[in-house]
């Protein structure tokens, strides 16, 4: 039998072509891999090495602490304080509601934070390894609680965190302000916000210095490397940098007199500004009624927060600054320097006023319808003649009124660091013809010239204009003495080139208004020589008087409703030898400057001057009884007070 035959065309022990190709391909391709695998493994080692080592460790901010806020002596503001707070981390706790009701039987829970809390859960329903607080600001006692029950409380946790704390509460709110959460509007207010701001629940400046040196108090983050896995879940530290604590700020205010300040204004609505004339620093500024800033640091409760903003005499507006009032007769300074600077009028050139002054067939009335009388400058200012200030006004004219009102300070927005700080108006023909579209009449300039009509100003410029006629110099309010310790300069200012008689003129009508029998602020003195005050009374008025009223003679505040009655105004600085301080006041719906804010100023500047609670015998002799109870009241209000802050750290 014969067997299978050979192919002849492929001997045994021949690679056929195919099988070459099919070979070398095969070769190639894995060449190819080999190349490629070095490259990655030899080449891009370090890369996918630091690829992987991303996967496994995160880079965590740590939030800064905020820069603290100190007065002139060092008595702390705005400070951080430890604070104890509980907090769940859902993935630990499996079931959430039923392990936070083990928790509320335990501690006190308040429903707005927990509602809160629980709506932040649900947010984060994706993230839940990240920690959630409960309840913060928490005693001790309740911390030993959790700890005791930490079996039966899966995922809870007490923590250690900083809060904001303003141990002088009332007294500085509106000049230092508060602090709260970010929020989404300000991340929108926000062009490039940085990564700490997203931080949960970071606090930064809401109102206030709190806002406005934000960049200087917060701070910069640090960070820390922390090994995460799969999940997220932080498994240990790695490594830590501490952030940068933002700066400290003294300020140029004395706790002490801005503490009596606002204790002196409680129950009206009313601000004073107190400012020393040598160096433009602000001593006290203050504004009635106040409010707690601790009550917005965590979010303020809904009852609270309609309390505040209902109060007619609006507590949440910081009125030393905001508010911007007709000076009314604290305005007729500027307008006799107007005069006496351009030549117009001297010292001697006496004024009829039998009441009232015709302008272009309008009358126009002085505030005592029987009139002064033959009035000069100096009787004109301390019996505050209207129809003086008329008759100059018709000489010297709107423009050069209102630059002489910017030259001592009014029109002008101060650079202060605080909320809403107001620029006030010192209009002119240009102002009215840009605003109102419409030319300005001698009958504005009139109503100009003793601080009504458009003229209108906030008590921190009234307190600087006062401060430039006591010294002749561009005092310039300051507020902030020093950052971490380097001073910030002084705002004594240069001499403002105006003729020294003419200002001498000037304050010595001053002084005759709280010196003279006779003087509008006669009742408000000073007694003694070294300390004697000069000053002017203002009135206001925030609604025209019918000419019905002005015939049957029912002008009395004390019988209209309090927000028509007129804003009480009063400026003045002391001693008149040696000015140290200025000062203005301004209640509103007071009702005369002479009654109602005249002894306030006396009362703040005597405080200032002696540092601290003045002897009687600085007071007329008539008001030494009330005086005495007044001070045994205030000093038990401010033991109180202590008291209550010190329960409150």
């Amino acid at each position: 039998m014969r067997g299978p035959t050979r192919n002849s065309e492929h001997p045994p022990g021949k690679l056929t072509r195919r099988a070459l190709v099919v070979g070398g391909l095969q070769l190639g391709f894995a060449g190819m891999l080999a190349a490629r695998m070095r490259y990655m493994q030899v080449e891009q080692a370090d890369q996918f090495r630091l690829l992987a080592e991303e996967n496994r460790v995160n880079i965590r901010l740590i939030a800064p602490n905020r820069g603290e806020i100190f007065d002139r002596n060092g008595l702390a503001l705005a400070r951080n304080a430890p604070s104890y707070r509980i907090v769940i981390v859902p993935e630990d706790a499996g079931d959430v509601p039923l392990v936070v009701n083990r928790l509320a039987g335990l501690i006190e829970l308040s429903s707005e934070e927990l509602d809160r809390a629980m709506s932040e859960i649900e947010r984060t329903r994706t993230t839940p390894f990240l920690p959630v607080t409960l309840a913060d600001r928490v005693d001790w006692e309740a911390i030993s609680r959790v700890a005791v029950n930490a079996p039966a409380l899966p995922g809870i946790t007490p923590e250690v965190g900083m809060t904001r704390v303003y141990p002088r509460g009332f007294d500085t709110a509106h000049v230092v302000g508060y602090v709260g959460p970010v929020s989404d509007y300000d991340l929108s207010r926000i062009e490039d916000p940085e990564p700490v701001l997203r931080i949960p629940r970071f606090q930064i400046g809401k109102v206030g210095l709190e806002a406005r040196e934000e960049d200087r108090l917060r701070g910069k983050a640090g960070a820390k490397r922390v090994e995460v896995n799969a999940t997220g879940r932080v498994m240990r530290e790695l490594d830590r940098r501490e952030g940068q604590q933002g700066a400290d700020l003294q300020l140029t205010l004395d706790a002490e007199l801005q503490s009596y300040v606002q204790a002196r204004l409680a129950g009206e609505s009313a601000s004073a500004v107190v400012i020393d004339c040598e160096t433009g620093d602000l001593r006290a500024i203050a504004s009635a009624p106040s409010f707690d800033p601790n009550l917005f640091v965590r979010g303020i409760s809904v009852a609270d927060y309609k309390a505040l903003t209902e109060d007619d005499h609006r507590p949440l507006a910081n009125k030393s600054v905001q508010g911007a009032y007709p000076p009314g007769s604290t305005f007729k300074m500027v307008t006799a320097l107007a005069a006496l600077e351009d030549g117009l009028v001297g010292p001697n050139d006496t004024v009829y006023c039998p009441g009232h002054l015709e302008v272009s067939g309008r009358r126009f009335h002085c505030w005592k319808r029987a009139g002064h009388g033959h009035v000069d400058l100096l009787n004109s200012l301390k019996q505050s003649c209207d129809v003086y200030y008329y008759d100059l006004a018709l000489k010297v004219g709107i423009d050069k009124i209102s630059a002489m009102a910017n030259r001592l300070g009014l029109g002008i927005r101060h650079d202060v660091p605080m909320s809403a700080v107001a620029s006030g108006l010192t209009p002119d023909r240009d102002w009215k013809m840009r605003v109102h579209k419409q030319e300005w009449l001698v009958g504005d300039t009139v109503n100009a010239s003793i601080g009504q009509g458009y003229m209108l100003a906030s008590p921190l410029q009234l307190a600087v204009m006062t401060a430039r006629l006591a010294t002749g110099r561009e005092t310039l309010p300051r507020l902030v003495k020093s950052v971490d310790g380097v001073d910030t300069g002084i705002g004594g200012g240069a001499p403002l080139g105006l003729n020294e008689n003419n200002l001498r003129q000037i304050r010595k009508a001053m002084y005759a208004v709280s010196n003279d029998r006779g003087g509008t602020g006669y009742r408000s003195r000073i007694i003694g020589d070294s300390m004697r005050m000069a000053g002017k009374t203002g009135t206001s008025q925030v609604r025209n008087i019918t000419a019905a009223e002005r015939a049957a003679g029912v002008i009395n505040n004390n019988d209209l409703p309090w927000d028509r009655r007129d804003h009480a105004l009063f400026v003045s600085f002391a001693p008149f030898d040696a000015p140290k301080y200025a000062c203005c006041v301004v209640v509103e719906h007071g009702g005369g400057g002479s009654t109602a804010a005249g002894p306030v100023a006396r009362d703040i500047l005597l405080q200032a001057l002696y540092n601290g609670t003045p002897p009687l015998d600085a007071y007329p002799e008539a008001d030494r009884s009330r005086i005495r109870s007044q001070h045994e009241r205030l000093q038990r209000e401010q033991l109180e007070r202590a008291g209550a802050e010190s329960n409150r750290a």
